[in-house]
C-alpha cells in the first residue's frame, strides 16, 4: 500500500495518491490532472476511483476531467447533487483499492455533503482518514460556506460538524493518521497548523475542537467566532465543481497569446481586462504600465486573485516574467479564472523600450521609515494585514485596513498628505499599493520588508499578544 499527499502550497491544498496491487484512487485532486495520471502510470497502476471529500469552495477540483481521462466514477457523499454522473456514496459504504478498503464516514457541517475517507490497510486495521474539511490539524473547516437561506445557519452547520466529529472521528484509535484537504493560510479554516499531516491521538491533544469535555454550545461558540466573511469567489467555484467546467489544456491554449505593446494596450482598452501584473513585487514598484494590479506569483497568488477580484468571468490581461505565462494560466485556472485573454510578449520590458507610459511605486527601506516617522510624525501608517496579525502586534498609532477589504477603506487614506503602508514582509503590501494607485492614490509609500524589517529597527510596537489568546 502507497499513501502520497500532493500538496500544492499556494493553495495550501493536499491531495492524495493512494496504491495497492494495480490500483489507484485519487483524494481530491487539482484541476491539472497530468500529475496523478503520471503518478498511477510509473506504478503501472490503473486509477479506479476519484473521491471528493465535499464541493470544494477555494479551487476547481480535477474530478471531471481525471474521469474522462481514466473512466474511473467519481464518488461525493451522502447529499451530493452533481449535475454529471458519480456514485453518492452511502453513510459506511465500502470502496476496494487492491487490497485496502476505503470507507466513506459521512461528516456533515462544514458542508452538508462533506464526507471523511477512512483507509483500512490489507489487515483491516483502520490506517488513516482522509478529513477534506471537516477537520484540519490545529482547526476544523468553517460552517459558513453552505448556508441554506431560510433553512441552515452558520450554528445549525456548526451543530452538525461537533456531531460529526464526535460519532465519526474521535471514536478512531489514536494511531490513525490524518489527512486534511488544506493546510495554514487556506480561508476555510482560522488557525492551522503548518504541519500538513498528523496523527489523530494528538489532534485529540492539541486540538481545541476535539477537547473531550467540550459542550456543544461551547463548540458552536468557539467554531464560528472570529471568522471573516468568505472570499467572494467561493461560490462561483462551488458552482463549477458541481456543474462541471472546461479542460484545463483549452484554458491554457486560449490565454497563451502573446501580445505586442499596442496590441495588449488596445486589448485592455476594448475588454476592460484587468492588467494583472505578477512578477516580484520589487519589478512592479520599480516600474509597472499604469492602473495594473499586482499580484506576484511567488506569494499566495491565486487565493489572493480570488479575494481581491472575485469575479471569475473577469478578462485578464498578464504581464509576467518571460518564460512563466502557462504558470499563471495555470494557477488562475485553479481558482476558476478561465477567462485570460493573453499576455504582454516579452514582458514588461518590452513595453518600457515600446516608449510607453509607466508607473512606479514610491518604496522606502524599514530604516528610512524609522527616520522618517521619527522627523515627521504627522505621517499615518496603514497596516494592511489580517486583523489578528495588527491585534497580535503593530507599529504605534499605526490603523488596521486588511488587503482583503482594502475597497472598503479607500475613504481613509488621505487625499494629499503623503502616508506609508506596510504588511507582514512586503507582497500584501505591494498588492495594496497597486490597487491604491489604480484607484487614483498615488501618495503612498509602501515600506519594504513589513514589519518584520520594521521591527528590528527599533520602531515602537505594541505589546506582544498571543494569537490564541485574541
Amino acid at each position: 500500500m502507497k499513501v502520497e499527499q500532493i500538496y500544492t502550497g499556494c493553495l495550501a491544498q493536499g491531495a492524495y495518491y493512494i496504491e495497492s496491487n494495480g490500483e489507484a484512487a485519487i483524494i481530491d485532486p487539482l484541476r491539472e490532472v497530468t500529475p496523478y495520471l503520471e503518478r498511477a502510470k510509473a506504478d503501472g497502476a490503473q486509477i479506479k476511483y476519484i473521491f471528493e471529500t465535499h464541493f470544494h469552495a477555494d479551487f476547481v477540483s480535477g474530478h471531471v476531467t481525471l474521469a474522462k481521462a481514466t473512466g474511473a466514477p467519481i464518488v461525493f457523499g451522502p447529499n451530493a447533487n452533481p449535475a454529471f454522473e458519480a456514485v453518492i456514496a452511502e453513510d459506511f459504504q465500502e470502496f476496494k483499492i487492491g487490497d485496502v478498503t476505503i470507507v466513506a464516514l459521512h461528516t456533515p457541517g462544514h458542508t452538508m455533503e462533506s464526507t471523511t475517507y477512512l483507509l483500512k490497510d490489507e489487515q483491516g486495521k483502520d490506517h488513516a482518514i482522509f478529513s477534506g474539511d471537516t477537520l484540519f490539524l490545529g482547526d476544523v473547516g468553517r460552517p459558513d460556506l453552505a448556508q441554506k437561506m431560510g433553512v441552515l445557519t452558520e450554528r445549525d452547520l456548526a451543530g452538525y460538524l461537533y456531531d460529526s466529529l464526535r460519532t465519526k472521528i474521535m471514536p478512531l484509535a489514536d494511531d490513525v493518521t490524518v489527512y486534511p484537504a488544506h493546510g495554514a493560510g487556506s480561508a476555510c479554516g482560522k488557525n492551522m497548523m503548518k504541519e500538513t499531516v498528523d496523527s489523530l491521538g494528538n489532534q485529540k491533544k492539541m486540538n481545541y475542537a476535539l477537547r473531550a469535555d467540550m459542550t456543544k454550545e461551547e463548540f458552536v461558540s468557539e467554531v464560528i467566532d472570529g471568522l471573516l466573511p468568505p472570499p467572494q469567489y467561493f461560490p462561483l467555484n462551488v458552482k463549477l465543481n458541481k456543474e462541471g467546467y472546461t479542460d484545463i489544456e483549452e484554458i491554457i491554449e486560449r490565454g497563451s497569446h502573446e501580445l505586442t505593446p499596442k496590441a495588449f494596450e488596445a486589448a485592455a482598452n476594448e475588454t476592460g481586462a484587468v492588467i494583472l501584473d505578477v512578477r516580484h513585487q520589487d519589478d512592479f514598484a520599480k516600474g509597472h504600465i499604469p492602473r495594473s494590479i499586482f499580484i506576484g506569483l511567488n506569494g499566495n497568488f491565486a487565493p489572493w486573485v480570488g479575494a481581491l477580484i472575485a469575479d471569475i468571468q473577469q478578462p485578464i490581461l498578464l504581464v509576467c516574467e518571460p518564460g512563466r505565462e502557462e504558470e499563471a494560466i495555470t494557477r488562475l485556472s485553479r481558482v476558476g479564472f478561465d477567462n485570460t485573454l493573453g499576455f504582454l510578449k516579452g514582458g514588461f520590458e518590452t513595453w518600457k523600450n515600446a516608449g510607453m507610459d509607466y508607473d512606479t511605486v514610491h518604496s522606502i527601506s524599514a530604516d528610512e521609515f524609522r527616520l522618517e516617522i521619527e522627523s515627521n510624525a504627522g505621517r499615518e501608517i496603514f497596516d494592511v494585514r489580517k486583523p489578528n496579525e495588527y491585534q497580535s502586534e503593530h507599529v504605534v498609532n499605526a490603523k488596521t485596513t486588511p488587503l482583503d477589504f482594502i475597497n472598503q477603506h479607500l475613504s481613509e487614506f488621505p487625499d494629499k498628505q503623503s502616508f506609508f503602508i506596510h504588511c507582514a514582509g512586503g507582497y500584501r503590501s505591494m498588492i495594496a499599493a497597486s490597487i491604491l494607485k489604480s484607484r487614483g492614490i498615488h501618495n503612498l509609500i509602501d515600506v519594504q520588508g513589513g514589519f518584520k524589517a520594521i521591527k528590528e529597527t527599533g520602531v515602537k510596537v505594541s505589546d506582544f499578544v498571543c494569537p490564541s489568546t485574541l
